[in-house]
């Protein structure tokens, strides 16, 4: 599941969130944090080896499925990865979060950031956003 992560600088010193923390908690307490890139990878591949049953040597298989050069290349642009919000802008991207045996994994959930620092090092701010919103949200016909 992509969440769509902005943070936006409207002080005049810089913000650090190098050390930040993402974390959802589902309604009946899984705690998930994004997947990285390589983990990423491996989910949307779905490689499946064609193997031989036939032969008792452990040869090499090719595998169906992969990620293209073009699919890595929107996943590495996509995805959140600044370390600093400079005064006056914004930084935006991609989370991901792998959801895939949970069941409403948005119901009754939030979203805890922590690790957001000034630029001193001194926490700012723990954020905790409420996902039920998104869900009574109306969707465009």
């Amino acid at each position: 599941m992509p969440i769509f992560f902005i943070v936006t600088n409207d002080g005049d010193q810089p913000i650090s969130i190098m050390n930040m923390q993402i974390t959802l908690t589902t309604g009946r307490g899984s705690k998930l944090t994004p997947v990285g890139t390589d983990d990423l990878y491996r989910r949307l591949s779905n490689p499946q080896a064609k193997t031989d049953t036939n032969n008792p040597l452990p040869f090499p298989h090719k595998v169906k499925g992969g990620v293209t050069k073009q699919q890595m290349d929107e996943i590495e642009s996509s995805q959140f990865a600044a370390k600093a919000v400079e005064p006056h802008t914004t930084q935006a991207g991609f989370f991901y979060l792998d959801v895939t045996d949970l069941n409403s994994p948005l119901r009754g959930a939030t979203v805890d950031i922590s690790g957001v620092n000034d630029a001193k090092g001194n926490e700012l701010l723990f954020f905790e956003i409420p996902m039920d919103k998104y869900l009574s949200a109306p969707r465009n016909p």
